[in-house]
């Protein structure tokens, strides 16, 4: 699944502060907040077994676009070469590490060649980290397996509880990237508001 999120569509009226000034950065975070709402489509990967449903956050996207990545299960439209996001359950994690290892660890090198990259895992840490219902595989194994791809890939990996958690990590993950994106393209610097993020 992929987000499209590019600034293309109409912003219902509203136009840009024409100062680029301290005092107008709570202006433009608001403006950016409603342009992006009204106007930035969104997508998400075809080939996701489980795809996560956004429909919860139409506000956020002008639309989900359905299609095959490169790489990763979700990403942004017109920023696919910029930011990937690979989502798995923990079956899927578990497999991934064990029996698919090779070529999970291949698509998890080809990551790090992306500015905005993340992993998210739909089951709580202290789920990775217990005894699996089937299989012999070690959560420990696992456990730093993650931990080794944060130090050595430097890919980050977000556990949520449920799946409904990883959909709003995501969607929200997926905004802020491509709304940091349109900030420094458009000379705003990469912050929503001065001193702070």
């Amino acid at each position: 699944m992929q987000f499209s999120a590019g600034c293309t569509t109409s912003t219902r009226g509203r136009g840009l502060p024409h100062e680029k000034t301290d005092n107008h950065a709570h202006q433009i975070a608001a403006w950016l907040a409603h342009r992006l709402r009204s106007g930035a489509p969104s997508c998400p990967s075809s080939r996701e077994q489980n795809p996560f449903d956004f429909s919860r956050f139409e506000g956020w996207f002008a639309g989900v676009e359905h299609r095959a990545l490169k790489l990763g299960d979700y990403s942004i439209a017109g920023l696919e070469d910029i930011c990937v996001v690979e989502r798995k359950d923990l079956a899927d994690l578990v497999h991934s590490f064990t029996a698919t290892r090779s070529v999970f660890v291949d698509r998890l090198k080809r990551m790090t060649t992306y500015p905005h990259r993340l992993l998210v895992v739909t089951a709580a840490l202290s789920q990775v980290k217990s005894a699996y219902p089937q299989g012999r595989a070690n959560p420990n194994r696992i456990f730093q397996s993650l931990i080794a791809l944060l130090a050595g890939f430097n890919i980050p990996f977000l556990c949520t509880e449920t799946h409904e958690l990883g959909e709003e990590a995501v969607a929200s993950y997926l905004y802020h990237v491509h709304l940091y994106h349109w900030l420094e393209t458009n000379d705003y610097g990469r912050f929503l508001a001065d001193q702070d993020l």
